[in-house]
């Protein structure tokens, strides 16, 4: 199948990869547009993996304020360079990241940051919880797991669905940012102010 100018600026358009990438993938789909973003997708996670933990001295605090005036977000993400920070990729994520915070209100930005007495005490609740459903006693530690998986998808915000997508994390979204600028990504931190909260 021949693979038109269209069909790759589309496939840029969706997924922000360079050009000769999105070339690259649709060749090897045959043109599915669909199977093009997963290829893009598996690739800028692999290069993703071969970034992590070079330093992260660059960056941006960008901000979010939602409509009404009552809600901000102030995030910190740090990259390699100032180059890359002061691209318009890298901004309009930042942004994204602060209107996602805004939206999902998360505790954290990794699981290591939450305390382990709350993670003791949800296990605890949700042993009871399956006690007090009559659960198996053999299955009582799956189930446990299980939920504490789930609680950290509500509250770690790497973990998160991704608001603008919610097929995706928000750390696969960081993922995605790294393959795409070729550089490493962190969320430093985060706050979030709600008016008289």
């Amino acid at each position: 199948m021949e693979i038109t100018a269209k069909m790759v600026k589309e496939l840029r358009d969706q997924t922000g990869a360079g050009m000769m990438d999105c070339k690259k993938a649709l060749g090897e789909t045959d043109g599915d547009l669909e199977k093009a973003v997963s290829v893009l997708r598996e690739k800028g996670i692999a290069k993703a993996a071969s970034k992590e933990g070079r330093a992260t001295s660059e960056g941006v605090i960008a901000s979010y304020i939602h409509a009404g005036d009552k809600l901000g977000v102030m995030v910190e993400i740090n990259c390699e360079t100032d180059f890359v920070a002061r691209t318009d990729q890298f901004k309009a994520f930042a942004r994204d990241v602060a209107m996602h915070v805004a939206a999902s209100s998360p505790l954290c930005v990794e699981q290591s940051e939450l305390d382990a007495e709350l993670i003791a005490k949800e296990r605890e609740i949700y042993r009871h919880q399956a006690i007090n459903e009559g659960k198996p006693e053999k299955i009582i530690d799956k189930i446990v797991d299980g939920k504490v998986e789930k609680y950290y998808s509500e509250v770690v915000l790497l973990e998160q669905p991704f608001v603008k997508d919610t097929d995706k994390s928000v750390g696969d979204y960081v993922k995605e940012m790294i393959g795409s600028l070729g550089e490493n990504i962190q969320i430093k931190r985060f706050c979030r102010f709600r008016l008289g909260g």
